[in-house]
């Protein structure tokens, strides 16, 4: 029951995102669908003892493959599923933690806080660049059989 509490209440936080992003209205469900879809990975993950910032790469990694391939089908650009889906994701509590301990004047426990939060926006960017490689990859292949197949056709005729 958690994990769906989870998925709605995240699927409704980046759907909000997407209008304050103004995405096209057509996409507002696709977008929180996005962010849900990252958010319960990244859940699921911690829930079963992988640290925080494998499993935001790994949630990030989810998003932007969902969005590559709601891109492809909507024939829009990757950034609009993308942004909004990632947000979920962003270690704002974390980096609230570290500047209000800063300011507090214990640097120490802020510190603690301002790297892990950097860590973790580290490994969000990571989850995003390998799955454009990862996506890249499998279309050259793609497009490569393709090719193989109409040379393969052309010397049979």
């Amino acid at each position: 029951m958690d994990y769906i509490i989870q998925f709605v209440i995240s699927f409704i936080a980046t759907a909000c995102f997407g209008i304050i992003f103004n995405v096209p209205p057509k996409t507002f469900f696709h977008c929180g669908l996005v962010g849900a879809i990252g958010w319960t990975v990244y859940y699921v993950l911690t829930e079963h003892g992988l640290d925080v910032v494998e499993a935001s790469f790994l949630g990030a990694f989810v998003i932007a493959i969902v969005a590559h391939t709601y891109a492809r089908r909507f024939k829009m650009p990757m950034l609009i599923f993308s942004v909004a889906g990632i947000i979920p994701l962003v270690p704002g509590g974390m980096a609230y933690n570290a500047m209000r301990n800063v300011v507090e004047d214990d640097y120490l426990q802020g510190l603690q806080y301002g790297l892990k939060a950097f860590l973790i926006t580290g490994a969000i960017v990571m989850g995003l660049v390998f799955a454009e490689v990862f996506v890249q990859l499998v279309f050259r292949a793609k497009h490569a059989s393709k090719e193989k197949i109409q040379m393969v056709k052309k010397s049979k005729s």
